[in-house]
């Protein structure tokens, strides 16, 4: 069990799977990987926010170079290195996977990861061990997909296949809510935890286009669950009709929301801010409030009625 593992954590996902499609998406990703750019660029934007120096940086799960392309923009980072699930062509990356790290204790700086975490079968496992990599006071940063991504087709692949087959099973991965992540966050041991989202809506012209841009990105089902038995023509066609009756706009074009979770939390140091410790408070709230403090077994007198 790698560093940091939750004993429990459930087995949804067949990593497997989730490699060979990101190694078919490889060919072609640069066609479609907008969703990835334009969730990298809110990234380093955030990034850019925080003045301090960070020597030696890890974009986690390097889907494509456009992380560490706007990382490299940014001067207070001096290295960059890439570790991905598959094979890439660069000079300073290595193979990896999100769910071990091959990474020592405390070696880096800051570890930024985009839109590939949601794939990790023990979301909080791989947490720790990204906080255990980082230096103390070390940042890390990620953007996840959310519980409300693909809810459209999730909807749609629903209704359908219970008409059809009188069950249904599942065609839309599960991702995690934000109600969650900031607690996902301090279970890992992360300090300051900050998660928040945003949703991108893409339109298309019908549901076999969303779904070629699904298996550009390899981004498709990679559920243990999901059904292994072959799909009838019929399934998909009533899937794209009941989409755009459901969905189309009067252009008859359908639309697919991405919910974007991002997560930021910092290795715990004894020079960040600390919470006073009880009692501990120069100043009480009366004072605050500028009104009358009184202990806890005294009454405010009757206000004078005359």
């Amino acid at each position: 069990m790698p560093s940091g593992e939750s004993e429990n954590s459930a087995i949804v996902f067949d990593r497997m799977a989730v490699r060979r499609q990101r190694e078919r998406a490889a060919r072609r990703f640069s066609k479609h990987d907008f969703l990835f750019r334009e969730v990298a660029e809110r990234l380093v934007d955030r990034l850019a926010d925080i003045r301090r120096n960070f020597p030696l940086a890890i974009d986690l799960g390097s889907r494509g170079n456009h992380l560490s392309q706007l990382l490299a923009d940014n001067t207070s980072i001096e290295t960059i290195i890439e570790m991905g699930l598959i094979t890439r062509a660069s000079k300073t990356g290595f193979v990896g996977d999100e769910e071990a790290l091959p990474l020592a204790p405390a070696c880096v700086d800051l570890i930024v990861s985009n839109l590939v975490l949601h794939w990790t079968n023990d979301v909080p496992g791989s947490l720790i061990q990204c906080r255990q990599a980082l230096k103390p006071d070390g940042l890390f940063m990620a953007s996840i997909l959310g519980g409300e991504t693909l809810t459209e087709l999730r909807q749609v692949t629903m209704e359908v296949e219970a008409e059809i087959s009188g069950g249904v099973s599942p065609r839309v991965s599960p991702f995690a809510e934000l109600s969650d992540t900031a607690s996902l966050l301090q279970r890992a041991g992360f300090n300051l935890p900050v998660a928040d989202s945003d949703t991108i809506t893409v339109t298309y012209s019908d549901v076999f286009a969303l779904m070629h841009d699904l298996r550009g990105m390899g981004e498709t089902n990679a559920v243990i669950a999901r059904s292994q038995n072959f799909t009838k023509r019929e399934f998909f066609f009533k899937v794209a009709e009941r989409y755009t009756e459901l969905f189309g706009d009067s252009d008859g074009r359908i639309p697919a929301s991405f919910q974007i979770l991002y997560l930021t939390g910092w290795a715990p140091d004894t020079s960040q801010q600390q919470p006073l410790r009880p009692g501990s408070a120069t100043a009480s709230l009366a004072e605050a409030l500028e009104s009358e403090e009184r202990s806890a077994g005294e009454k405010a007198e009757p206000a004078d009625k005359t």
